[in-house]
């Protein structure tokens, strides 16, 4: 049976059965991705030449055990495949998004994250030297004394970097949720604090906006 002819029914029947039945599924499975993959990308990645065709295998297969191991949360609202090409695209740009980041250490982006929000407004906005650097260094102090080391390296990985949230919370051994909560309580803590010292804090959190 051709892969386009069968309905979420046969899918799930032959996917969820062993033997030759289920081989056949797979490897058709496994080439509906591939073309899904090839139509996703082209605004990420080169989607010709053997280095994407090997990028898209390594996708393809994360994806099969995926879709294999989720066959039971699969609803019907869709179709199969446009169910299996959404995890298949999803652990494409997850995986994209962590090479992007590969090389750059947490330490880097905090150590330079205060001077690219400030160094990027002044570039919009001319201010004197003076006030900028008053203003960086009110916001160090305090980020310093409100903030927990591990909330400040958040804060500069994710708000002022645009690292993802998923390459964050791996390397602070932690998860997405967990992530999102210290982020929360950072700014909660931050916009307090302006509001004891007197800072409008459209004036210091715009650095911080949620990505």
């Amino acid at each position: 049976m051709a892969k386009a002819d069968r309905s979420n029914e046969e899918w799930l029947s032959a996917l969820g059965a062993a033997g030759p039945g289920r081989e056949s599924a797979l490897a058709d499975l496994r080439a509906v991705l591939l073309a899904g993959l090839r139509q996703a990308l082209r605004g990420w990645v080169r989607t010709s030449g053997r280095e994407f065709a090997a990028l898209a295998e390594d996708f393809a297969q994360e994806a099969l055990l995926l879709v294999l191991k989720n066959l039971e949360a699969f609803r019907g609202l869709s179709r199969f495949t446009t169910w299996a090409n959404k995890i298949a695209v999803r652990v494409a740009l997850t995986e994209l998004r962590r090479r992007r980041w590969q090389d750059v250490s947490l330490d880097s982006l905090m150590e330079s994250g205060l001077d690219r929000m400030f160094s990027d407004s002044a570039a919009q906005r001319p201010v004197a030297q003076v006030e900028r650097s008053g203003a960086m260094q009110m916001l160090q102090r305090m980020m310093a004394e409100e903030l927990t080391e591990k909330q400040r390296t958040a804060l500069a990985a994710v708000a002022l970097h645009g690292m993802p949230l998923e390459e964050v919370a791996r390397r602070l051994g932690t998860n997405r949720n967990a992530l999102y909560k210290l982020l929360h309580d950072a700014r909660v803590r931050l916009k307090g604090r302006f509001a004891r010292d007197g800072v409008k804090p459209q004036d210091m959190m715009s650095g911080f906006a949620p990505g």
